[in-house]
């Protein structure tokens, strides 16, 4: 019977015993990453294709779910960098009211992969694929702001790879000088800004806490307003941002769209659940926790499913802002609560305003941001690593920029799977045990028999791993048709150091035994573990040999194997 997964958000543990210090704690951190997540949360949505809102609220909800209902202390959910491009390309096949269908699937996808206990499985992806897929994401970030960083004046980018680098070489000639400057000075802020404050900051501490992307963003709407530079604004492309939650939207569900939505859904669900495990993992590291993998899957799907009705963004666990909240004192998962509260204040509040943020100054965020995302140091230490760790991440790297991520996870699993098979099968190995020394000297046989039955009788010793990948060779220690050597009357295989044994490697042995009895020789296992004795003796391979050529020793098995080779010996003599 399979066990499900208990519901127990954390937040219902990190609660016990809350005082006001710690509220203090979590409401400067809430705040703190809330101003963060506002221009974070409209840049995401207008990078993959949605008007500004569609960010916020999914920041809002999203946000709020996930914190109420997350298996983490202090992660903090939202729209993410990472779904950019998935998202953009959803919208572009199948449309915005498709994407909500399948974020909503999504959400109900991840809480049967919490429920399921899927959560623990997901650690098992290879780092070098995480680091390929979000190496890759960065890229289509960036690319993806080519349009808005020079002012081109392209109606719709593509969403493929391809067909973006042709759109933005045709529309070259388009280009705004003002929206580059506009962009490479908002960069040149959110670069300096640190290095400012940090001297300042001994003299006035609060401003150390002014995060570089508002600063920058700020500072830059300011002065293009000012100045009234002819470059492309929020407002200027979406309209006025709504300053009020809309109301709850049921979407249309029928079982024909969610067949064709089969894809989108489980990219959405795949990497809403890496991104938000990956990112809980930081968030124990940086607030020395340790999350529930399986209750994190069931919060984020909770927010999936909950956000489509308000026609938001897909969410998962955002690495930068659950740092930030980390590292700005956040206890408990409050701080994730009052982080949605001031993102929602400021949307009704000060929405208007947003309206004059220009879209290049929006680029320049993304950009910064992809640059974040790129791990330019693992690409750099590439050549220390060998060849398989180099496949598997520039496999997955390049998929991801050129396809998509499903296939690119896909592949990079498949590559990985492959590769761990070869390394396991090449640390398997059959090795020749020497014979005793005295073996099958009597003075009663001549030396010609004593000499042949010696050679006749062939100990191996199995060390690693005995499946699917190694069973070769097995195979490779009897061939009957080999004419250059001695047949064995008995052979005996050792398997002590055999750590396991699955149900190929047992098919192995047991066509190995019916070779050898139908050459006239014997079969004798020795010395086998737990789990390899138990599968022998469930398949009904220990009766197909006899349970008197199962032994726990080797020295047993050379007794019996004298003892076989004896009466043959006394055969061969009496005939």
């Amino acid at each position: 019977m399979i066990q499900l997964a208990r519901f127990r958000p954390k937040i219902v543990d990190a609660i016990q015993g809350y005082n006001s210090q710690t509220f203090i704690s979590d409401l400067s951190s809430g705040i703190t990453v809330g101003v963060i997540a506002l221009p974070l949360a409209i840049a995401f949505a207008i990078a993959s294709g949605l008007k500004p809102e569609a960010g916020l609220i999914a920041a809002v909800i999203g946000g709020f779910l996930t914190s109420v209902f997350g298996g983490s202390k202090v992660q903090i959910g939202g729209p993410a960098g990472a779904f950019v491009v998935i998202v953009y390309a959803i919208v572009e096949r199948y449309g915005v009211a498709n994407l909500i269908l399948s974020t909503f699937l999504a959400g109900i996808l991840l809480v049967a992969m919490g429920l399921f206990r899927v959560g623990n499985l997901i650690r098992f992806i290879p780092v070098a694929i995480i680091i390929g897929f979000t190496s890759g994401i960065a890229v289509l970030i960036g690319l993806s702001q080519v349009r808005d960083a020079f002012g081109l004046q392209i109606a719709k980018v593509p969403a493929d790879f391809f067909s973006q680098i042709n759109a933005f070489y045709q529309y070259a000639n388009s280009a705004n000088l003002m929206a580059t400057l506009t962009c490479a000075g908002t960069l040149i802020l959110i670069i300096v800004w640190p290095k400012v404050t940090a001297p300042l900051a001994r003299f006035w501490k609060p401003i150390a806490l002014v995060p570089g992307i508002i600063f920058s963003m700020v500072t830059v709407t300011i002065l293009v307003s000012f100045l009234g530079l002819p470059i492309e604004t929020i407002g200027s492309r979406f309209g006025e941002i709504p300053h009020n939650i809309p109301a709850p939207k049921i979407p249309a569900l029928d079982w024909e769209t969610a067949k064709q939505l089969f894809a989108p859904t489980l990219t959405i669900a795949l990497l809403g659940a890496i991104e938000s495990l990956l990112c809980a993992r930081v968030a124990d590291n940086a607030s020395n926790d340790k999350h529930d993998p399986n209750q994190e899957l069931m919060g984020q799907g909770i927010a999936n499913i909950v956000v489509p009705f308000f026609g938001g963004l897909p969410v998962t666990g955002t690495i930068a802002r659950t740092v930030t909240n980390a590292k700005a004192g956040a206890k408990t998962p409050v701080s994730g609560v009052i982080h949605a509260l001031v993102i929602l204040c400021i949307m009704l509040i000060a929405a208007p305003m947003a309206s004059h943020i220009p879209m290049a100054c929006l680029a320049g965020i993304l950009i910064y941001i992809a640059w974040n995302m790129f791990d330019v140091a693992e690409f750099k230490r590439l050549k220390q690593f060998n060849i398989t760790y180099k496949l598997i991440l520039l496999g997955t790297f390049f998929l991801t920029i050129v396809f998509d991520l499903t296939v690119a996870v896909q592949v990079g699993l498949i590559l990985a799977c492959i590769f761990f098979i070869y390394r396991i099968s090449s640390l398997t190995r059959i090795e020749r045990l020497e014979l005793p020394e005295d073996f099958l000297s009597q003075d009663d046989l001549p030396l010609e028999d004593q000499f042949s039955l010696h050679h006749r009788v062939e100990a191996y010793g199995i060390y690693g791993s005995l499946f699917f990948g190694a069973i070769d060779k097995v195979e490779d220690l009897f061939d009957p048709h080999e004419k250059n050597r001695p047949k064995p009357q008995v052979l005996i295989l050792e398997m002590h150091q055999l750590i396991n044994i699955d149900t190929s490697g047992i098919d192995a042995l047991k066509a190995l035994n019916k070779t050898l009895k139908n050459h006239g020789g014997t079969l004798l296992v020795c010395s086998a573990n737990e789990q390899p004795n138990s599968l022998m003796m469930r398949s009904g391979f220990i009766d197909e040999i006899g349970e008197e050529n199962a032994l726990e020793s080797l020295a047993a098995a050379f007794e019996r194997a004298k003892k076989i080779a004896e009466d043959a010996c006394k055969v061969n003599v009496g005939s």
